[in-house]
């Protein structure tokens, strides 16, 4: 198994984070850490507490999903972890997705239960693919307004439990254990997207290549979330926007109508121009919930 953890600018919360995959994983366990150009001296720091570490110091911020192919050029592993360095694995956490890939060889990818520090969810830990309808009533609140509804909520899939393992249409790369066979044959992250929606976008394509993606309640970890993002917020909701019509744009324009997919197209960059300005007015750090 290969751990695969982009880092910008995060080496307290990186160094825990790999201090609880090896803790879980063994000394021996394999992790690269790919670094985007960070200025708080995050690869000595990683070099020096954990030297087994594959580090990859770039030059550069190339983003979220060109650093992960870095990473995966290094790996060996039969399976890869996507890993935020935010997140904190708890015990048996990954033995319970390897031991699930592995029971389950038509199983693309897998992920856990995520919970915020606060014991919140964190809801994009299992999701269905964002069509337009499912986006409209997220970003009109509606998807709040009934929880449990398969048809308001959709996107979070309010009305399956979340305590029992289920089919998903995606995880989040902030932690998902993907099949390397699987992504040898659909790909790995499409670089067009630099930050949000590159994990979308790879489990569609998984799906769309016949494997299945999972939700593992039993395996549990904690993402502190928006450690990095947070750094720069006018930047990173613009990012996630354009990923927003990024996906659209490559997964479903094809298939809709051109003046709904004008509206779609407007409808995303009026809401990054009123968050925009919510976010100068208030300070608001957050970029997505």
């Amino acid at each position: 198994m290969s751990a695969l953890i982009v880092s910008y600018n995060v080496r307290p919360y990186l160094l825990e984070t790999l201090r609880a995959y090896y803790s879980t994983r063994g000394a021996e366990a394999e992790a690269i850490v790919v670094d985007n150009a960070s200025s708080d001296g995050t690869p000595d720091a990683v070099r020096q507490a954990f030297p087994q570490t594959v580090v990859v110091a770039l030059k550069e911020n190339v983003g979220f999903g060109r650093a992960n192919n870095k990473a995966l050029e290094q790996s060996r592993g039969e399976f890869v972890l996507l890993l935020n360095p935010d997140v904190v694995l708890q015990d048996s956490c990954v033995d319970r997705l390897a031991q699930f890939l592995a029971a389950n060889p038509q199983a693309g990818a897998a992920g856990p239960r995520l919970v915020r520090p606060d014991g919140r969810p964190d809801l994009a830990a299992r999701r269905a693919f964002p069509s337009p309808l499912a986006a409209l009533y997220r970003f009109t609140g509606l998807s709040r307004v009934f929880r449990d509804s398969p048809r308001f909520n959709r996107y979070n899939l309010g009305s399956i439990s979340a305590d029992s393992a289920h089919e998903i249409d995606a995880g989040t790369a902030a932690c998902l254990l993907v099949r390397r066979a699987a992504v040898d044959k659909v790909g790995f992250f499409d670089p067009d997207f630099f930050m949000f929606g590159e994990d979308l976008d790879l489990c569609y394509r998984l799906r769309e290549g016949g494997w299945k993606i999972y939700y593992v309640p039993d395996a549990v970890a904690i993402h502190v979330k928006g450690t990095s993002t947070r750094q720069a917020t006018q930047p990173m909701l613009y990012e996630f926007h354009r990923a927003m019509w990024t996906f659209h744009k490559k997964h479903y324009a094809r298939k809709t109508p051109g003046v709904l997919n004008a509206l779609i197209w407007l409808g995303i960059w009026a809401r990054w121009a009123l968050l925009s300005v919510i976010a100068r007015i208030t300070r608001r750090s957050a970029v997505s919930p």
